[in-house]
């Protein structure tokens, strides 16, 4: 007996939750970037980043956030493709993996994140909880496509 809850339509409400809140607060953080208020925003945290800082000389302030918002718009249309598409559905979740991992850097390249007076460090602790959806939509994503091929 599965009790007044069915499991099944849980888990599947919970996946819908997931990926459209993943799409939709990266499609938002995306579509920021091309502002000149986002650029400003990121700059003390992209400056000092190994991953990152080499493109402020290449691009410059505005147009590295641009870069960046691209990747995440890119990232949250694959993985608003899950339905038609898995496959590229997991490689957005995993293009997104790869922006949270970099903003988690962050934490540990960006001097002064964790003093009493700076709230950036609790908004970036955010992204922990952002790279487990992503590495999760990535991997049912995944499994999908594999079902599909089997199915073909």
């Amino acid at each position: 007996m599965r009790g007044p809850v069915d499991p099944v339509v849980l888990a599947r409400a919970a996946r819908f939750v997931l990926r459209g809140g993943l799409v939709a607060l990266l499609v938002m953080w995306g579509a920021f970037k091309f502002t000149t208020l986002e650029a400003e925003a990121i700059r003390p945290l992209v400056e000092h980043s190994p991953f990152l800082s080499w493109l402020y000389p290449v691009l410059g302030v505005r147009g590295t956030s641009g870069l960046i918002g691209v990747v995440e718009l890119t990232a949250a249309l694959l993985i608003a493709l899950r339905r038609w598409a898995p496959r590229l559905s997991a490689i957005g979740s995993l293009i997104a993996v790869g922006t949270f991992l970099v903003t988690l850097s962050f934490l540990v390249t960006t001097p002064g994140v964790f003093a009493p007076d700076n709230p950036i460090g609790g908004f970036l602790m955010k992204d922990v909880l952002l790279l487990g959806a992503a590495l999760f939509t990535a991997a049912e994503a995944l499994d999908a496509a594999v079902m599909k091929r089997q199915a073909a």
